[in-house]
């Protein structure tokens, strides 16, 4: 009988009776140590260590999880299963001795065990790179089951049975899923290089890495809901923070020329394939710039990442190739919007918005302020549209409550969205710099706050006297790396590129 078929109840007990039995002959099943000098990808990369001469033949030691188990008697081949790949091994009685083969090997292993190995290279009459172990090692003992999945042929064709496939078990069993499907290790490598490439390109500029608060007593620096918190010593309600941006301006004020932040931002908001509570942004500021500058620099940097990860500016993302070669469209916003509804939101009422909105099928309440109308408009009608990297540009100042006022155009900010993929990856505005017209701009988003949008700001008075103190003209820039990876790494659901994204109690 496989393991397949025995209920799981009874496989926990008969791996903890095997844990006993090795207890009681002397092996530790939780070992401390295991000196590894290389993995399964290096050998089989390696073909110089594939020698005739046994005697002089270099001798190694890996290290992982069995996998596979195919015993014959006296010998058996099996393979492990490590960071980067898996090996086959063949091991022999008499290489190892009687009693660690019959007794620890054969009768108390199984799939899912963690075993060390040391022995040399060779290549079996089918081609296959194998290590021929001279010494065996239990690590460590797995004492529940690995799902393995089964291949079998039906009528012709090959069918998989017990594969650990179910979506929301993965997430929730990261550790599992990485285990029985290490393809999508290959995921988390990407978004660890793209991470890096973008971390190198900034600090090359000559921008310094900072760290700021997460804990924050005055959240701001974006439209959202945040995570409320109480610090027991000081008796202080604290936020979680939903933007780093307020903190690096200080910097910027400080007189540093340029700075950013890998950051963890928390918005209390729901849950979707683009959504998560808890995600990761990279912001950025840099002084005596502008928009138009950063739009030159995002264009760049990206390019320069889609390069790294892929050797070329296009990406395969779902059914679209995506190329990331500048420039890229600049489109602005209510031009946008008026290319796809016919409706030109320019000079309207509050009330004519309303209406406006209403006659293209979106929704709107009396909560909501010609920034948030807009928005909405756009989401449910441009945004998805823009499958390429596009420059949604010259946003109404009523969105913008951080963002200086257009130098030429009355009624709307320098500020961008990097739109690709149909969402939207990067945020940036020519920064405001002056104390007075900020003072004014959170005095509305209050005023929005106490008519029932909870995503308003407040008002930061340390911020505003940091402005008073003076900061140059400035541009910044937030990009959405959960989302960024998504696209580089062709995922279609953010809990893709999170190894532990949050989930409903089980």
């Amino acid at each position: 009988m496989s393991d397949q078929e025995i209920p799981l109840s009874e496989l926990l007990s008969l791996r903890r009776e095997k844990l006993n039995q090795l207890q009681e002959l002397g092996v530790n099943p939780f070992a401390y140590e295991f000196d590894v000098s290389t993995n399964s990808a290096a050998i089989k990369n390696n073909p110089e260590l594939i020698q005739e001469n046994i005697e002089t033949a270099p001798r190694l030691s890996v290290a992982g999880r069995m996998m596979t188990r195919r015993v014959m008697g006296k010998a058996a081949f099996f393979n492990i299963q490590d960071e980067k790949d898996t090996i086959q091994v063949y091991i022999r009685r008499d290489d190892v001795g009687e009693e660690n083969y019959n007794v620890v090997f054969k009768k108390l292993t199984d799939l899912g065990d963690i075993i060390g190995i040391k022995g040399y290279v060779f290549t079996t009459q089918t081609g296959e790179i194998t290590i021929h172990a001279e010494h065996f090692e239990l690590l460590t003992k797995a004492i529940r089951p690995i799902p393995i999945a089964k291949e079998v042929e039906v009528d012709g064709k090959k069918v998989v049975y017990d594969a650990f496939a179910d979506k929301e078990m993965r997430y929730r069993q990261r550790y599992v899923d990485l285990i029985v499907n290490p393809e999508i290790r290959d995921v988390f490598a990407k978004r660890s290089l793209m991470v890096q490439t973008m971390r190198l390109f900034m600090m090359k500029e000559g921008y310094l890495e900072v760290e700021t608060p997460i804990l924050q007593p005055m959240y701001g620096g974006a439209s959202a809901k945040p995570f409320v918190t109480h610090h027991n010593a000081l008796d202080m309600t604290l936020y979680l923070r939903v933007a780093n941006e307020l903190y690096l301006k200080r910097l910027i004020v400080g007189g540093y020329h340029g700075v950013f932040e890998f950051s963890k931002d928390f918005r209390n908001e729901g849950m979707s394939r683009f959504h998560n509570p808890e995600f990761t942004q990279v912001e950025l500021y840099v002084a005596y710039k502008d928009y138009n500058w950063m739009m030159k620099f995002v264009e760049a940097m990206l390019e320069h990442v889609a390069i790294s990860l892929h050797g070329s500016t296009k990406v395969k993302v779902g059914e679209h190739e995506i190329d990331f070669k500048s420039p890229w469209p600049r489109i602005p916003m209510l031009e946008a919007i008026k290319n796809e509804t016919g409706v030109d939101l320019n000079g309207l009422t509050l009330e004519q918005m309303q209406e406006a909105a209403r006659g293209i099928g979106v929704h709107v309440d009396k909560t909501m302020g010609k920034g948030k109308i807009i928005d909405e408009i756009f989401g449910e009608h441009v945004e998805h549209k823009l499958i390429q990297p596009t420059f949604i540009t010259d946003y109404p100042i009523e969105m913008s409550p951080l963002a200086k006022k257009h130098r030429s155009k009355e009624g709307l900010v320098e500020r961008f969205e990097a739109i690709c993929n149909g969402k939207e990856i990067a945020n940036a505005f020519s920064e405001l710099n002056d104390p007075i017209d900020q003072r004014e701009r959170f005095l509305e988003q209050v005023q929005l706050r106490d008519a029932g949008d909870d995503e308003a700001m407040g008002l930061d008075e340390d911020f505003l006297r940091a402005l008073e103190y003076g900061m140059p003209p400035t541009a910044g820039l937030g990009i959405g790396i959960d989302r960024l990876s998504m696209i580089m790494t062709n995922q279609e659901s953010i809990r893709d590129v999170l190894f532990f994204p949050h989930m409903r109690p089980e």
